[in-house]
């Protein structure tokens, strides 16, 4: 094939032999549509979520078979081009930056549900089907998907799979990885894999949750067994004021202490519920510090007695102010403003960075006040959003984009919050990954010989390292280079890649 005349001349880190090299051999077996390279077409693909960081591919292939996803991968692996396999691109820490000389696999066609069975409440689908596709499918069914990322009407279960999403519903229902089956998938040579199983167990080591949260380093996800849950027959939430945020996350310690389980329990500070206020209209208390959305779920027996014990725990904790859902749609009003939270601040300000880390339930409120004296020493703005009974926390740094003195200032902000979550006795992600976002952390986190050891299972499944290179888990070179331990403020992950 000749096709150097559709060739762009000026892209992006590539080498232009090389890049027709590889559409010559994808096209060999795949329609000329579904392999992109100029680069008005592979544009839009340069950045997912976490659009600070960006870097046009060499290539872009949207296969619409598994047959197609094999030969794909082996053509790359043949040719030793990395691959980077991308989603609904709604993933926040850079998990699905394309590499320059690299392939953009994009499982966008993958987007059937292939069976639900509902005697085993079970439902295989694609990788691209949307989070909230499985329940809106099911919902005759009395059946649904509970994992619920705030991004659930557009994310997709492949990419939930590669970051183990949480959500608002995780605390009793847990996380991805706690609802899901069976993996299938095909390796960077091209060999299917299949990982977990329809039963409730499966022989060997548990691979399934290693594969969960590996950010397609591991292989690439072509289908996914969900579990479904039956919908409760009743759901009542609390809404509950606090005139200060350490007294909020005093109290959802005291709420999980008590032996109490919500369905949900979240929390907003009064930046963000004020965003969210303007946006939605959620009817939340505005002169609060904080509030928290304190969920249950069950018989209607069940929820009334809930929902006083929670009542009686809260009150005793400081809370100022109650209100408690009457209705579904009373309910639901309650919870749009939670989910609509990263929308509603980007309304307020040009840009916004949102973070993702772990901590104690009991340190809440500690965290809370160091983002506070974040705040004022980068002079940024930081409203706050919290999976808080889970300890998942995601503040928003508000900052202008156009100002890269303001971009520099919000990374030193999100490094010292993520080393503090470390210093605290948390982790530095709890469902968004660490992508390239937060791949300096990871020299904070971890020592050189938990490095090795995720390195040691990386090379087990791709040994040239060509699926998803440059995330995840950093090189000792690169640590030595951060500073490793205790070394506060990181740099921009990739010094290289253009900023907006």
């Amino acid at each position: 094939m000749n096709a150097s005349a559709d060739f762009s001349p000026d892209a992006t880190a590539v080498d232009f032999a090389r890049q027709q090299q590889m559409v010559a051999a994808l096209r060999g077996f795949m329609p000329a549509a579904q392999v992109l390279f100029a680069t008005e077409d592979t544009r839009p693909y340069e950045c997912d979520g976490l659009s600070a960081y960006r870097q046009v591919p060499m290539v872009v292939v949207l296969p619409d078979s598994e047959e197609q996803v094999s030969r794909i991968l082996a053509a790359c692996y043949q040719m030793n081009v990395p691959v980077v396999p991308r989603g609904a691109g709604t993933g926040l820490s850079g998990g699905a930056l394309p590499m320059g000389d690299g392939v953009l696999l994009s499982l966008a066609k993958f987007n059937k549900i292939v069976a639900i069975d509902h005697a085993a409440r079970t439902a295989r689908v694609q990788p691209g089907v949307r989070n909230l596709a499985i329940s809106e499918a099911v919902a005759h069914l009395g059946l649904y998907y509970a994992p619920d990322p705030s991004s659930q009407i557009a994310c997709s279960i492949g990419g939930n799979v590669a970051e183990n999403s949480g959500g608002v519903h995780c605390l009793k229902y847990g996380l991805t990885v706690h609802n899901v089956l069976k993996v299938r998938g095909y390796t960077i040579q091209g060999e299917l894999v299949e990982i977990g199983s329809e039963a409730l167990d499966s022989p060997g080591y548990d691979l399934l949750a290693l594969v969960i949260g590996s950010e397609g380093m591991l292989a690439v996800t072509t289908e996914v067994t969900v579990k479904l849950v039956p919908k409760p027959e009743k759901q009542q939430v609390i809404l509950a004021s606090f005139d200060n945020v350490e007294k909020a996350g005093n109290a959802v310690a005291a709420v999980i202490a008590a032996g109490i389980i919500p369905a949900g329990l979240e929390m907003m500070d009064k930046p963000a519920t004020a965003a969210v206020e303007q946006f939605v209209h959620a009817g939340y208390d505005l002169d609060a510090e904080a509030i928290l959305l304190c969920e249950s779920d069950g018989t209607p027996e069940e929820v009334a007695e809930e929902i006083a014990r929670m009542e009686a725990v809260l009150s005793k904790s400081g809370a100022t102010r109650f209100s408690v859902s009457s209705s579904e749609a009373e309910r639901l009003r309650a919870w749009s403003g939670r989910k609509a939270a990263f929308p509603a601040v980007g309304r307020i300000s040009p840009d916004y960075y949102c973070m993702d880390g772990t901590i104690p339930r009991k340190s809440l409120g500690e965290i809370l006040v160091f983002i506070a004296q974040m705040e004022k020493k980068y002079g940024l703005r930081c409203p706050n959003v919290f999976h808080a009974g889970d300890g998942n926390l995601h503040p928003l740094i508000l900052f202008n984009a156009n100002d890269p003195d303001e971009l520099h200032r919000t990374e030193q902000f999100a490094a010292e919050v993520l080393e503090k979550c470390v210093a605290l006795g948390g982790t530095i992600t709890g469902e968004h990954g660490v992508g390239i976002e937060k791949i300096n952390q990871m020299c904070v986190q971890f020592g050189a010989g938990e490095l090795a050891a995720f390195r040691a299972v990386k090379m087990a499944f791709d040994e040239r390292g060509l699926l998803n290179p440059a995330k995840n888990i950093p090189s000792l070179h690169r640590c030595a280079e951060f500073g490793g331990m205790h070394v506060h403020g990181g740099q921009l992950p990739h010094p290289d890649l253009p900023r907006f």
